[in-house]
């Protein structure tokens, strides 16, 4: 029996559920050894366009503002919309562009270890 009333009121939605990044390529394995767990508050410019990079580690956001259309090196392209739930690409160039009037802003979840880089920058467009 719930002895919190409060709780009642409390709305779950489950914005995703998976082992794939956007693309559909499977995530991989977990690293070994003593996980890192950072997050990240991005705040994109209208007409931002960031550089190519890659990931090592599985990440995952929230946009709360805005929209970010993210890249990939074959280009192919996921528009991400406000409120909408995002799996990264993990050892995969890509970039992301707010193509959008307003400043996207994207709440980004890293699965780390210590002292590993979230992203590796390159210089290639794709």
């Amino acid at each position: 029996m719930n002895n919190n009333p409060d709780l009642d009121n409390v709305v779950t939605t489950e914005l995703f559920r998976t082992s794939r990044s956007w693309d559909g390529v499977e995530l991989p394995d977990y690293l070994k050894g003593r996980p890192e767990l950072v997050a990240l508050k991005y705040v994109f410019p209208a007409g931002c366009k960031l550089g190519c990079h890659h990931h090592e580690v599985m990440n995952f956001g929230v946009l709360t503002q805005g929209e970010l259309t993210i890249v990939a090196q074959d280009c192919t392209e996921k528009a991400v919309h406000e409120g909408e739930a995002v799996v990264e690409m993990v050892g995969t160039i890509h970039h992301g562009e707010n193509r959008g009037t307003k400043p996207a802003i994207l709440y980004m979840f890293y699965l780390s270890q210590k002292d590993m880089p979230l992203s590796t920058q390159h210089s290639d467009e794709p």
